[in-house]
């Protein structure tokens, strides 16, 4: 069982988590036109930023590894009653892509966690249809303290850097602004949202 399985019942307990879904959730629909969109959350955990979009949006594909997570995610949308979201096993840099192509990828707290940010932000273009965005929420690069020098994790991200690789992977019209903060333990971690677009 993984450290997220073993989390994934009491992941909503947390206010803190939640309020940064709706706030992340939010500065999207202010910055992307969602009516109609069909939409992937990356890394969706038990949902949190898709339930904040999907009363927007046309279609919610939630994707994770976690077993855990996704058996809470289908309970939540089985008591939520929403025909629209459909939660998915989907690793993007093991498995084939998935041969549907969405408006918005989006992901919030899930990239530090991913081994190749170059090859997930090149797989994310790839199911993007044409004229499609992503909206990515991730840590400001940090010292390590966020989980610890045991983790292995990315420590955040530099921004340019991280636009940089963006570009890299074909995308367009990238803003990446603050969009909250996390505090652990008395210390406080900007989170950015970055949009970018593709042709």
């Amino acid at each position: 069982m993984s450290e997220f399985d073993a989390r994934a019942g009491s992941w909503d307990q947390d206010p803190a988590k939640v309020a940064r879904a709706l706030t992340v959730g939010r500065a999207i629909a202010e910055a992307v036109p969602l009516a109609g969109l069909r939409v992937l959350e990356y890394g969706c955990g038990t949902g949190l930023l898709g339930f904040a979009l999907q009363p927007q949006v046309a279609w919610v594909t939630l994707a994770d590894t976690s077993e855990g997570m996704l058996a809470v995610l289908r309970a939540k949308i089985a008591a939520a009653g929403a025909p629209n979201m459909t939660p998915v096993r989907l690793d993007l840099l093991a498995e084939p892509l998935p041969e549907a192509r969405y408006d918005l990828v989006c992901s919030l707290m899930t990239l530090h966690h991913v081994p190749d940010t170059q090859g997930i932000l090149g797989r994310f273009r790839t199911v993007l249809a044409p004229g499609g965005w992503v909206a990515l929420a991730d840590l400001d690069a940090e010292d390590g303290s966020f989980h610890g020098p045991e983790a292995e994790v990315h420590r955040g991200f530099d921004r340019e850097t991280f636009r940089a690789q963006l570009t890299q992977a074909g995308f367009n019209a990238i803003q990446i602004e603050t969009v909250c903060e996390v505090t652990r333990d008395g210390r406080h971690y900007p989170v950015f949202l970055a949009l970018a677009g593709r042709d």
